[in-house]
């Protein structure tokens, strides 16, 4: 297996620290979240006993963000999980689950790459730095789908998307400002 595609191997002590073999430190479970968020895959082991605990503690990250308001699942597609605990051999669901995150990220990248092939603007000046925002806006409307989780406080947040929202206000009249020259 590559390196990339190893996931990162995360030891839970028996004081319940989690340790990060990659960078011999602690990590909490904001940092675990944010390896997922930047597409790392991690696997979480108990050290004494070896069990794996990274189903464990993916539910537990959730519930955490869940329980603080930042709500990704309604309430009904949790009221189907739970049904479909109850179906004996756990029904459909957790395969119609992965199927659903698959096509997901799927029409995304598909989108991405038309928008990339299509697009006639694509040999202009300056379009890299507008297709990189786009890319950014994008991630954060679909791609992590935990966008929000373990982020900046909402001030922070607020603050930082101002920012990004002048930065490519200004990019996009430059850019216009070359079309209209073009033209």
């Amino acid at each position: 297996m590559a390196e990339q595609e190893k996931p990162l191997l995360i030891k839970r002590y028996a004081s319940r620290r989690l340790y990060n073999t990659e960078t011999s430190d602690y990590v909490t479970l904001e940092d675990i979240a944010a390896f997922i968020r930047d597409g790392r895959e991690v696997q979480i082991i108990d050290l004494k006993t070896g069990d794996d605990l990274t189903r464990q503690y993916l539910l537990q990250i959730i519930a955490e963000h869940e329980s603080r308001g930042e709500n990704v699942l309604p309430v009904n597609v949790l009221n189907d999980l739970v049904r479909s605990y109850m179906i004996p051999g756990g029904g459909m669901m957790p395969q119609f689950l992965q199927s659903s995150f698959e096509m997901l990220r799927e029409s995304q990248n598909k989108m991405m790459e038309n928008m990339n092939a299509m697009n006639p603007m694509s040999q202009m000046p300056g379009f890299e730095a507008l297709q990189a925002q786009q890319q950014a806006f994008l991630k954060a409307m679909t791609g992590g789908l935990s966008s929000g989780w373990s982020g900046p406080d909402k001030d922070e947040e607020k603050t930082e998307s101002k920012e990004d929202l002048d930065d490519i206000k200004k990019q996009l009249a430059e850019l216009q400002k070359k079309l209209s020259k073009l033209n």
